[in-house]
């Protein structure tokens, strides 16, 4: 402490009137706003290891010149052991939108625009900030290569995974492992990959513009990371809508720096440095948390269990992860990170509804409204095939809820001889759907759709839900795609399907059935 105070008293030639210790987040740095007789301040930094420390200062000197908005140093000790920077106040963005997170993820519109100029703001940093860098300051590694990701991921397996006493092979962990850093590093990267991008290091001006600090584990690296870091943080609780939004912007604010893969390529590429940067999190969640017993850590394990879980829902071809997939599988199914299901029990009268409260209640929402259909049930499902040409089916309950799914954009077996006097329940158009794939990636979006909305109306007690699936003569895609989601359902949920191909003239029910939860 005092050869920080020692080097303020150099730098202003007078001692401070005030030295106030600020409080530290995940390093060992320690940090003091020192008050000048004037009532200015500053604050002065005692890092723990030189290296790390040479790259701020270096790293920081040079996105100064580039007019970036980051402190500015204003004295370094010789051994650079400390230094001063520019105050930059007390208003961090995870501060700011404190209300939103805690609101468990419902961010009002001040909050939404101050998460915009940041992200706007990132391209800025990642690109204008690799122009001239000396990338042999970054520490501990100038580059992003193979090296550092199996680093990060071998201090997920061992500071988080070996501790839960999960069973897994290590040799086949190992070649997953391989595999995902070599899709990672395939790119080629050329920005400035802040590597610790997240709300708690972004001040806030009194104009709400960021400001970056802590980047000192920056190196030469792609640009996907460090939207993953952001959007992906833990305790964020960032709802889809906005998420999406937010990627927008970035993509947006990013074409003004360089050529953008298509948005395809760019959603993939994105995805999988999710998957990256939630193992790592975890890592280091499980180091600070079980082994420093750091609480903030320790609570931040559950949300990240909950983006693991959301990354587990992805197709295989965007994850093609096959044993690695397995182990994370079983990880979120462990007793310590399982969800609680909500009780679902059969009632007396035959059909299911749930025991639990099925809307979490905050504070905000003030006292609950009910439907007058809540525990009406048994819930009974109308899918419906059709043609466009003939107008969508009438919804004969009167509620108008449920789905119209428009089958026309998957391959039409309609277009070929042989297949003109079929239907969409005879072998060879099934054959032919199947073999085509088109229709069996359609459907995989409409079961998930479905399984929510069927799995709350039971836990309600509503008695209707309607699907239908149009397409242009309501012959072979519509009926296919009808018969395939009502099997569905009532193989899976037990409950009354009642199926109408109507171009067909073919109806159908398939009765309830008991299945045991």
């Amino acid at each position: 402490m005092q050869q920080l105070i020692d080097l303020y008293k150099l730098w202003s030639g007078k001692a401070p009137t005030s030295v106030e210790k600020m409080q530290g987040a995940g390093s060992n740095r320690q940090y003091f706003r020192l008050t000048g007789d004037d009532g200015s301040t500053m604050v002065g930094v005692i890092g723990t290891s030189k290296e790390e420390n040479h790259a701020f200062i270096n790293i920081d000197r040079h996105f100064v010149r580039q007019k970036l908005p980051v402190p500015e140093l204003l004295a370094v000790s010789d051994d650079e052991m400390r230094y001063l920077q520019t105050d930059l106040g007390s208003t961090s963005l995870f501060d700011s939108i404190r209300g939103g997170r805690e609101a468990g993820g419902r961010y009002n519109l001040k909050e939404q625009e101050l998460l915009k100029k940041t992200i706007r703001a990132l391209p800025s940093i990642q690109i204008r900030g690799a122009r001239g860098l000396d990338w042999n300051v970054c520490y501990p590694l100038p580059v992003f290569n193979e090296e550092s990701v199996l680093f990060d991921l071998n201090y997920f397996k061992y500071c988080f995974l070996k501790p839960t006493e999960l069973d897994f092979n290590e040799v086949y962990l190992e070649a997953n492992f391989r595999c995902m850093a070599k899709d990672l590093t395939s790119e080629r990267g050329e920005s400035f990959l802040y590597r610790d991008f997240q709300a708690r290091n972004v001040m806030l001006d009194n104009n709400g513009n960021p400001y970056f600090i802590d980047f000192q584990g920056g190196r030469k690296g792609p640009f996907y990371y460090d939207l993953a870091s952001f959007l992906w943080q833990a305790s964020a609780k960032y709802p889809f809508k906005l998420r999406r939004d937010l990627i927008a912007e970035y993509y947006n604010a990013l074409k003004q720096y360089r050529e953008v893969p298509s948005s395809r390529h760019f959603a993939e590429r994105l995805t999988l440095f999710v998957l990256f940067r939630t193992l790592q999190v975890l890592g280091a969640y499980g180091f600070r948390g079980y082994f420093e017993h750091k609480q903030h850590f320790i609570d931040s394990i559950p949300p990240a269990m909950d983006n693991l879980r959301d990354l587990l829902k992805l197709r295989e071809e965007i994850l093609p992860y096959p044993y690695l997939r397995d182990v994370l599988t079983r990880l979120t199914q462990m007793p310590q990170f399982a969800h609680e299901e909500p009780d679902v029990q059969p009632r007396k009268d035959g059909f299911k509804t749930t025991t639990a409260t099925i809307y979490p209640q905050h504070p905000q929402d003030g006292l609950p409204t009910f439907s007058k259909y809540d525990g009406k049930g048994p819930l009974v499902i109308d899918v419906y095939s059709f043609s466009y040409k003939k107008g969508i089916p009438e919804d004969s309950s009167g509620n108008g809820g449920g789905y119209v799914f428009d089958c026309r954009s998957t391959h039409n077996p309609g277009r070929y001889e042989p297949y003109k006097k079929l239907t969409g329940l005879d072998e060879p158009v099934i054959r032919f759907l199947e073999d085509d794939g088109e229709i069996l990636e359609f459907l995989e979006h409409v079961y998930a759709l479905a399984d929510k909305h069927v799995s709350r109306y039971i836990q309600r007690g509503f008695t209707h839900l309607m699907f239908c699936f149009g397409c242009t003569g309501g012959q072979h895609r519509s009926v296919y795609s009808a018969q395939h989601l009502a099997e569905y359902l009532n193989d899976k949920y037990g409950i009354e399907v009642r199926i109408t191909h109507r171009e067909q003239d073919i109806q159908q029910i398939l009765p309830a059935k008991n299945i045991e939860k």
